[in-house]
């Protein structure tokens, strides 16, 4: 256990789309053990899908600390850096807010974005289609599709974009504290200006939803309305990028998935859910803090220790996937946790379906001989920021 226990995240790995050999070793001998986060504090680490479910549905298990000062840090990101204040009100506020964003990400409201979405995708497609290879599709499509969504869904100036893009990327630093707490700042006061226009020139987005649930339904706080709105903007764009970027990377690494999807666009939903399910984040694991004392697995968690839910390792786990290493886009049972699990499922979860759908159903029609422009070991992945992805995705076709 001593080995376990001095661990450090993140686990060495050599491809970019697999998992640590490492977390699918601990999965086999010792689901949950004790490691030392990137910030190199002690944390629980939590590797089997059944107890990865049990604790996302624990609502003993939360973001805040009852000793933040104190508390065991995961990395110098400002984005799952520093914990909460009142565990006591943690709960209760993640009700709070999901109650007031259930309105804004209703299922029947992200349907009638499907359209849309499939127009801007047609539309990105149609320019690189113009261009001469070869091209960055990270720059073309990954992040410029999930970017101008969630700008049209929160009605954040699309010209912005690049704005938001670098105070993102600078919040989600895991290496240089001060850094991180600036960019996340000029996020804040950003998302604050547009509160303000908002409370003026109300529209038909999420930002206006959030300044009626504040000044007429006395739903929200002001700075709690103003981080709720630079969350979903972080959120709403960073983790779909990647998934693009890595989507596209495993469908040119499995050729004979890729061509079936190409024979058959209807298999878009299921290659969906098998990317979410394979293509993995930086860390690999989502920070938490025990609220009270948690038994799990025959191992007492103490309350205020920190709890890493390891959402990639319980993806491959061989207990619930059939040979869990495939990537099949066919796959008939697909339980994975990418979004989470019971109340803490991801709110934007039918959001990002819709526009990874629509993505990996025209991508491959409208380039069937797309293929990567570098050798694969040649692509950079973004090793220093929270979200992780990739730094280029460099095509020819």
């Amino acid at each position: 256990m001593a080995a376990v226990e001095s661990a450090r995240l993140p686990f060495d790995r050599s491809d970019v789309l697999e998992v640590a050999p490492l977390y699918r070793e601990l999965q086999r001998t010792t689901p949950i053990c004790r490691v030392r986060t990137p910030a190199g504090d002690p944390a629980w680490l939590v590797l089997r899908h059944e107890d990865v479910r049990t604790l996302l549905a624990n609502p003993d298990l939360g973001r805040s600390h009852a000793d933040p000062e104190n508390a065991p840090r995961f990395t110098e990101s400002s984005i799952l850096g520093v914990p909460g204040t009142d565990p006591e009100r943690d709960r209760a506020d993640h009700s709070r807010m999901r109650m007031v964003m259930n309105r804004s990400f209703s299922h029947r409201r992200m349907e009638l974005l499907r359209p849309r979405v499939q127009a801007l995708v047609e539309g990105l497609l149609d320019d690189l289609a113009a261009r001469t290879p070869p091209a960055d599709l990270h720059e073309a499509l990954s992040f410029p599709l999930p970017a101008l969504v969630i700008s049209e869904l929160l009605g954040v100036p699309a010209e912005d974009r690049e704005d938001f893009r670098r105070w993102s990327d600078g919040a989600s630093d895991m290496t240089d504290a001060a850094a991180s707490r600036a960019s996340m700042g000029r996020l804040h006061e950003y998302m604050a200006g547009l509160v303000a226009r908002k409370r003026e020139r109300p529209g038909e987005d999420v930002i206006s939803d959030l300044v009626h649930a504040r000044d007429v339904e006395g739903r929200l706080g002001e700075q709690e309305m103003v981080r709720l709105a630079a969350g979903l903007l972080f959120a709403g764009h960073e983790t779909t990028v990647g998934r693009i970027d890595l989507g596209v990377l495993l469908l040119l690494r499995h050729p004979d998935q890729r061509a079936l999807l190409h024979a058959d666009p209807a298999l878009a939903a299921g290659a969906v859910e098998e990317i979410l399910r394979c293509a993995g984040s930086n860390l690999g694991a989502l920070p938490r803090y025990a609220l009270r004392d948690l038994e799990l697995g025959g191992v007492t968690i103490r309350a205020g220790e920190m709890v890493l839910v390891a959402l990639d390792a319980a993806n491959r786990d061989d207990r619930v996937f059939a040979d869990a290493d495939r990537f099949d886009i066919r796959r008939e049972r697909n339980p994975h946790v990418a979004f989470g699990h019971g109340f803490r499922f991801c709110l934007g979860a039918p959001l990002a379906r819709i526009e990874l759908q629509a993505v990996f159903g025209a991508l491959f029609q409208r380039f069937p001989r797309l293929e990567l422009a570098v050798p694969a070991e040649e692509l950079r992945v973004k090793s220093h920021l929270l979200t992780g992805g990739l730094e280029a995705l460099p095509v020819t076709w």
